[in-house]
Order: structure tokens, then C-alpha cells, then sequence
């Protein structure tokens, strides 16, 4: 956040890259916090949108590029669970259109198993841009609208009626991202063993 554009930019790189982040939708929370106190920090709406726009760029073209060099063994290494299969025929099935949705769709939709679907299955990437470069403009473009137009209003009602609410609120989501990586790691080490 103190970082302003320089540190949208970056994580937006991070966010649709290969690398795990714990928080889904980061690079949204922080673009809405960003614009929404936008006279109390240097740059605009615009100046953050288009930073965590080329920053998703950037970041989305890698893992495409990954999935290309890699083949559909890129996406095994994802797991040969249901889900990889149901994404990879997903995207067999619906082109671009997969990649645009999945672009512009908000957690808990997973964008990184998208990405490296169209560039596994051989998507160009003159295509792939187009698609992935509209849905992502699309979608920051309106999350930095929201922020500029209503963040403060939805930051003032934040601290003013639910102030008490915020610690039993973070326990819970801080809880929740526990059990599911509890969850993961068990369903991951259970699948191991039955393949031993």
C-alpha cells in the first residue's frame, strides 16, 4: 500500500504469475484501498489502474509462456485431480472465451490453471493477449471506478458501524485459509500414498 504504483505493479505481477499468493484478489483489495484514498497518496485512478493492469500483463504472459514451454506437462504438475481435467477440457472446448472469463471473473475463480491451459493446448499469442489484455483491462478498470467512486464511503461505513466487527472477521477468514491449507496438503499427501 505505501508503495503506490510501484507496489500495485508488483503484485499484480506476482498475482497472475505461477507464484502462489495466500490472498486470493489481492491486487484488487489493494487497487480499491489505493484509489479510494487517492488525495491522500500520489497518483491517480487511473495511474493505478494501468499499474496493476501492465503488471497483470506481465505476470499472466509468464505463465502462458510457462504452459507453452511446458506442454500439458505443465499442467500435471498441477495434479491430475478432476479439477485440472475439468479446466483443461473447459478450455479445449471454449478457446479464449475461457481465458477472458477466468480474466475477468473475481476469486475464487482461479486464473494461474487458465493460463497455463491456453498455452499448453498452443493458443497463439497474439490471440491469448488479446483476450487475456480485454478481460484485464475490463476488470481493473472497474474495480479502480468502484474504488475512486465508492471506496471512501465503503471505508467510512467500515469504520464506523463495524469497527467491533474487524478482529472476529479477520480470525475467521485467517481460520478459514488454514483449514483449506490444511485440507490441501492432507488431500495432497493422501493422494501420494495412494500412488505408492
Amino acid at each position: 500500500m505505501h508503495l503506490g504504483a510501484v507496489g500495485i505493479f508488483a503484485l499484480a505481477v506476482v498475482d497472475s504469475s505461477v507464484i502462489p499468493i495466500p490472498l486470493p484478489g489481492s491486487t484488487d483489495l489493494v487497487l480499491l484501498f489505493l484509489t479510494a484514498f487517492r488525495s491522500q497518496s500520489a497518483g491517480s485512478p487511473i495511474l493505478f489502474g494501468s499499474c496493476a493492469f501492465v503488471g497483470s500483463v506481465i505476470g499472466g504472459y509468464t505463465t502462458w509462456a510457462a504452459g507453452k514451454k511446458g506442454g500439458e506437462a505443465a499442467l500435471d504438475r498441477l495434479g491430475k485431480g478432476r479439477f485440472v481435467r475439468s479446466v483443461q477440457g473447459w478450455v479445449k472446448r471454449n478457446g479464449l472465451l475461457s481465458v477472458a472469463l477466468a480474466s475477468l471473473l473475481p476469486p475464487p475463480v482461479p486464473l494461474m490453471p487458465f493460463l497455463l491451459a491456453a498455452g499448453a493446448l498452443g493458443f497463439s499469442r497474439g490471440r491469448f493477449l488479446i483476450s487475456y489484455c480485454t478481460a484485464r483491462a475490463v476488470r481493473y478498470g472497474a474495480v479502480a471506478w468502484v474504488g475512486y467512486k465508492y471506496g471512501r464511503v465503503v471505508i467510512n461505513f467500515w469504520q464506523k458501524d463495524l469497527k467491533g466487527w474487524s478482529m472476529p472477521i479477520l480470525v475467521g477468514y485467517i481460520s478459514l485459509l488454514v483449514v483449506g491449507a490444511l485440507y490441501g496438503v492432507w488431500k495432497y499427501r493422501r493422494g501420494n500414498r495412494v500412488k505408492k
